[in-house]
């Protein structure tokens, strides 16, 4: 009627028909670049990795999918996680083969991910997650005609999820050790820190030596610090955006630190006041 059509959502035929649409387009779904499907753990452990990838942070990702509910795939991916910890030249030598040799030098152990892919989940599974010291997201997908999919992160735990406290952000940094900064840059790093973690309870935290990646399945902020300023990289369009001289900036094409390419420089609290709608932008948009 007047040219209005409704798509019902459902699942997928099979498990293959999800799998291969999700491997089609990782990187723009899951912000993951693919490495391997069905990649075999070998005859001792007698199993196949339905997907491998490698994240925005160099943090190695395995992907299980099922067509429906199916209360194995939380423990299939953990054994598979496992397998991984244990393989850890295998999969770099994966990646140089897929990547090159930077990508495969800059793998990050510290948080490797897991990614279920579900039709739907138990309420054990759900439990599970936030219990786990795993960084595991639970995702729950919906197709829409032949070519669409819907996913909706429902659970996400991440082995760094405690509180941080003032503290603790002293001693973390990027690239420059804090006791260097400034001691106002050090504090405003506490405030941006609490302020991102606080847009919702999906999000988590990836440290590396040159920048903090706050993420839901995808990166949405990145933050650096300068002695006289944080710069935080966000995933925003910048023409949508009413750029400010001295406070935000295109980035796009240029190097930087982190993901994203709309650049937010913070030099004060009013700064992050100013920002907080960008933020949520950023974060809504992950």
């Amino acid at each position: 009627m007047n040219g209005v059509l409704e798509v019902v959502p459902r699942l997928a035929e099979t498990e293959a028909d999800l799998q291969a649409l999700v491997e089609s387009a990782m990187e723009p779904m899951l912000g993951v670049r693919f490495l391997a499907t069905e990649y075999s753990t070998g005859p001792v452990h007698g199993g196949r990795i339905d997907s491998l990838g490698l994240d925005e942070n160099g943090s190695p990702v395995i992907v299980e999918y099922k067509r429906a509910t199916d209360p194995g795939v939380l423990s299939q991916g953990l054994y598979y996680m496992a397998w991984l910890l244990d393989h850890r030249d295998e999969f770099q030598a994966l990646v140089r083969e897929r990547l090159g040799a930077t990508a495969a030098s800059a793998v990050l152990w510290s948080s490797p991910r897991l990614i279920c892919i579900a039709g739907d989940f138990t309420r054990y599974d759900l439990h599970a997650v936030r219990e786990h010291r795993r960084s595991i997201d639970l995702v729950r997908y919906r197709m829409f005609g032949e070519r669409h999919i819907a996913l909706e992160a429902v659970a996400t735990g991440a082995a760094q999820s405690r509180p941080t406290h003032r503290r603790d952000r002293a001693r973390g940094g990027w690239g420059q050790a804090p006791r260097r900064q400034a001691g106002a840059m050090t504090e405003l790093a506490v405030v941006v820190d609490e302020v991102l973690r606080g847009l919702g309870e999906d999000v988590t935290k990836v440290s590396r030596k040159q920048y903090d990646a706050y993420q839901r399945l995808r990166n949405f902020a990145c933050v650096t610090g300068r002695q006289d300023k944080l710069l935080v990289y966000l995933k925003a369009a910048p023409v949508d955006v009413d750029l400010v001289p001295g406070f935000t900036r295109d980035v796009t094409g240029l190097g930087h630190h982190g993901t994203g390419d709309l650049e937010v420089q913070l030099r004060s609290e009013k700064d992050v006041e100013r920002a907080l709608e960008l933020f949520r932008q950023a974060y809504a948009a992950a």
